[in-house]
């Protein structure tokens, strides 16, 4: 009933006071404060002057043209919205802190600054820095940077913490004729970061794509909140320069990939396909019609050769070739020249270049066909200039799937490249490059389609004993260790739901066959040291013990055998247990990344897992639908459907068991590490046969990257006819059960809440109001449990604001068999609760004029109802949130 739509990002009204993002990227005048010998400072002015920046530009220390000399930020005609600072470090903070005096709080800090973050948090201006390559954004004229060339306007960003990544991409796209909304250098990650440049992004008309250049993440949390939301909306392009320099290792940068696909984000592993997917995405709109993989890639051609090795790159890809219906091809062939070969690729031959435009074209409106990639080798006799143009006019023309050009060559190839390029045309040198742009639009798809998927009504119903757990933790740390034992490790993992294998810890050769004799034989003995992480690289396990005797005689040869091969090991006893059957064996994982904090892992087990490792990783929380995504991303995945005389494995028991180790991450941050390796998966189930957790040293605990589901505000709530309700937040499962609620409403219900007669939800509308940033923003949902049917929502109230804000908006609806019950009243009161938990102080919302019941609820709430300066049919609603109610 309130609020006219639900966009993709909301825009929140401007904070009164202090930094403002429209200070630094959208400046009307701006001030630049230059010390004698700065190097900097001539290129900056130099820029800024030549860029035609439609605002003023003051100059302090300096007097270069174009700029109006002033003596002191004091004697500046107007308070500066924007400062480049080319300053030493030791005069940066009292520069700043008269900057703030006349209201200036944006800078950009293009030089060394080791102590930025402390000065900003002294004087309140918020910086770029240090080390920035500066901003530009050549729509108002500005170019505050450290490039040798002017960026041109166009829908691309760039937010590097490169310079020379960024003067490279800049040089690249003047050749190719590509331009941007945007340049900003993040620099050393200092003070103001990634998130709120990317909230500002997200919220441009003017961007349609954006590159990320990262090396450093500040606050993974709001990097991950805000590149979610701008990818929501544009395809988003990550690469990250010295991941593998950092990290040998490679886990990382695995890491790193796992949270930019959580995010919706495309990652690029080197500068060739940073360029590819800049071109790629700097000119081709996706279809609206398009939907699946995206991956079905029709190639058209003048030569047999070059679409031979297109096909081999596409397949070589992971994608597929096209494969068009008969009558398709039937149709499409009265149009093609005599002498085509094909289906796909489609090989027209070199004397019908010409053609080759409208051949894609054609390709490009079947339904079987994702992308189009039409391929030009030079031919003698042919007229460039008329294949060239008539290949341009297909790409304009086109509504259907899009067209990438691969014009291969250089000597004649290269001049029609630059003209194609400036046409608009997404054009590469060879047939890979035109392939890996495809490719590009397909995992970019895939990944903004899997962070917004609409995942089935089905949740994991984890009962954890979170106590157990405690009490095993506690009594490690009396004991001076931070490491678990075997046997304390698998009872963490027991009181969270997952099966493991019996077992007793014992302390000698007489306990261990005692304790067999009472599992049940066939066993397996353990040793048990903290010191020996690996036990069967040093002797330390014995399997298929069938007998105490032959349990007795295994401890005794195996206590001796490791204190001769590990005489500096702590031997603390042995652990015996019932051995389990045959299975294929996995490995999951719990571990820390210096960037993103915890991540989970999942693959192949065994003494062979480090040695031949097969492992994909994601970050927690996980549900069921991110499990099943995660397993089914290892080479693993495809052994689990069972082979030759393999039985298969149960695959929801594995992505069960997924679910409960990201519990468990959540549940206590206070873990380091945990494996459990083996996995036993069979046709029945999983069971844990071996697992190690370390904890974090005393008063560490680490932060999630992306927010935990706040089950704990989930309540109990009675209407005035003593019908009960469960109110809690929402949930990506409430998918199915949000499209039903929807369905129930009344017209005059969606036209209250939506400002428009909508007929239905589309599943990105369903995505965005379901899958929410629990930092950013609430919605609670009211549910009503059936006897004889899935759960039913019969309210939201929803309440969004941006990250640092005190204000939020506002919106709530009631199924119309609950209105009178108190129900709104209640949802609004939940909000007011958590906002008030969060900082907001003010809440705002809009109401239809006409939508007088709607106005007397929000009037007895308290709120302050005007009329709409804009809009006379449209009341706004405010209310100043106080102090909690006693009680």
């Amino acid at each position: 009933m309130l609020h006219r739509t639900m966009p993709d990002v909301f825009t929140m009204p401007s904070r009164s006071g202090g930094f403002r993002e429209k200070s630094l990227l959208r400046p009307q005048n701006l001030v630049l404060l230059a010390a004698e010998g700065s190097a900097e400072a001539p290129i900056l002015a130099r820029n800024l002057a030549a860029g035609g920046f439609h605002g003023r530009l003051f100059a302090i220390g300096a007097a270069p043209e174009g700029f109006e000399p002033a003596a002191s930020v004091e004697t500046l005609p107007v308070s500066p919205d924007l400062a480049v600072l080319c300053l030493p470090p030791a005069e940066l903070e009292g520069a700043m802190a008269a900057l703030a005096a006349r209201g200036c709080f944006a800078a950009v800090v293009p030089g060394p600054a080791p102590d930025l973050a402390e000065a900003s948090a002294r004087t309140g201006v918020r910086a770029l820095g240090q080390g920035s390559f500066g901003v530009a954004v050549p729509s108002i004229g500005l170019n505050a940077t450290l490039s040798h060339i002017p960026p041109a306007k166009g829908r691309l960003a760039l937010v590097t913490q490169s310079s020379a990544i960024a003067r490279a991409v800049l040089d690249w796209a003047a050749a190719e004729s590509v331009g941007f909304s945007h340049v900003i250098g993040i620099g050393g990650n200092q003070e103001l970061g990634f998130a709120r440049v990317l909230d500002w992004l997200a919220r441009d008309s003017g961007t349609g794509a954006i590159l990320l250049d990262l090396r450093r993440i500040k606050n993974r949390r709001m990097f991950i909140s805000a590149t979610r939301a701008a990818a929501r909306t544009r395809p988003v392009v990550a690469i990250r320069a010295g991941g593998r320099l950092a990290d040998g290792s490679g886990l990382a940068d695995e890491v790193m990939e796992a949270a930019l696909r959580r995010a919706g984000v495309l990652r690029v592993r080197g500068l060739e396909d940073f360029l590819t997917a800049a071109e790629t995405l700097a000119r081709v709109r996706v279809s609206p019609r398009a939907t699946g993989a995206g991956d079905r890639i029709a190639i058209v051609t003048n030569g047999i050769g070059l679409g031979a090795l297109a096909a081999d790159a596409v397949l070589a890809g992971g994608a597929r070739l096209a494969a068009p219906e008969e009558a398709a091809m039937a149709a499409l062939a009265i149009g093609l020249p005599e002498g085509w070969r094909g289906p796909n690729p489609l090989a027209l031959g070199p004397a019908a270049a010409g053609r080759l435009g409208e051949a894609a074209a054609m390709l490009a409106a079947l339904p079987e066909v994702d992308a189009v990639v039409a391929l030009h080798a030079p031919a003698p006799a042919e007229d460039a200039a008329v294949v060239r143009e008539t290949l341009a006019a297909a790409v304009k023309a086109n509504r259907g799937a899009p067209i990438l050009v691969g014009w291969v060559g250089q000597a004649t190839a290269g001049a029609q490249r630059a003209l194609l390029a400036a046409a608009g045309v997404a054009v590469f040198a060879s047939p890979e490059g035109a392939v890996r742009g495809a490719l590009h639009l397909a995992q970019d798809r895939r990944n903004r389609a899997a962070a917004a998927e609409l995942p089935a009504r089905e949740v994991l119903d984890l009962a954890p004993d979170r106590a157990h757990a405690a009490r095993v933790f506690a009594r490690v740390r009396a004991a001076g260790r931070l490491e678990l034992t075997e046997e304390e490790a698998l009872s963490v993992l027991a009181a969270y739901g997952l099966p493991t294998v019996p077992g007793r810890g014992v302390a000698g050769p007489e306990e261990a066959a005692a304790a067999a004799a009472m599992l049940g034989f066939p066993v397996v003995l353990k040793i048990l040291s903290p010191d020996l992480p690996r036990k069967t690289e040093v002797g330390g396990v014995a399997l298929g013990l069938m007998s105490a005797d032959a349990v007795r005689e295994a401890a005794t040869r195996m206590a001796a055998h490791v204190a001769a091969a590990r005489p500096e090991a702590r031997l603390t006893g042995f652990l015996v247990q019932r051995q389990a059957g045959k299975g294929q064996e996995l490995r999951l994982r719990l571990g820390d990344d210096a960037m993103f904090g915890p991540w989970i892992g999942f693959g192949r087990g065994g003494t062979a897992a480090d040695i031949d490792p097969d492992e994909g990783f994601d970050l927690p929380p996980l549900n069921l639908a991110l499990a099943r995504a995660l397993i089914g991303r290892t080479r693993t995945a495809r052994l689990l459907d069972g082979w030759r005389d393999h039985a298969p494995a149960n695959v929801p028991a594995i992505a069960d068991a997924l679910v409960r180790l990201s519990q468990v991450a959540v549940d206590f941050p206070e873990i380091e590490s945990c494996g459990i390796n083996p996995l036993l998966a069979d046709t029945e189930g999983v069971l844990a046969l071996d697992s190690s957790i370390t904890l974090r040293p005393e008063g560490e605990r680490a932060l999630l990257a992306i927010p935990p589901y706040p089950a704990e505000l989930a309540r109990v709530w009675r209407g005035h006819g003593g019908r009960e309700l469960t109110v809690r937040p929402i949930r990506p499962e409430d998918a199915a059960a949000h499209a039903e609620a929807f369905a129930r409403l009344s017209r005059d219900d969606i036209r209250y809440r939506f400002f428009s007669a909508l007929g239905e939800l589309s599943a990105a509308q369903i995505a965005r109001m379901t899958q929410i940033d629990y930092d950013r923003e609430m919605a609670f949902v009211a549910v009503e449990r059936l006897p004889d049917g899935p759960d039913r929502t019969v309210g939201v109230s929803r309440l969004i604001r941006e990250p640092g804000s005190t204000e939020a908006e506002f919106a709530i609806i009631v199924d119309p068999t609950w209105k009178g019950q108190g129900l709104a009243r209640h949802l609004m009161e939940r909000l007011f609760e958590w906002g008030r938990s969060v900082g907001v102080r003010e809440v705002a919302g809009q109401v239809l004029a006409e939508n007088r019941p709607m106005l007397a609820f929000v009037r007895a709430l308290g709120f302050r109802v005007r009329n709409n300066a804009e809009d006379a049919e449209v009341m706004d609603a405010r209310l100043t949130l106080g102090p909690a109610p006693p009680g």
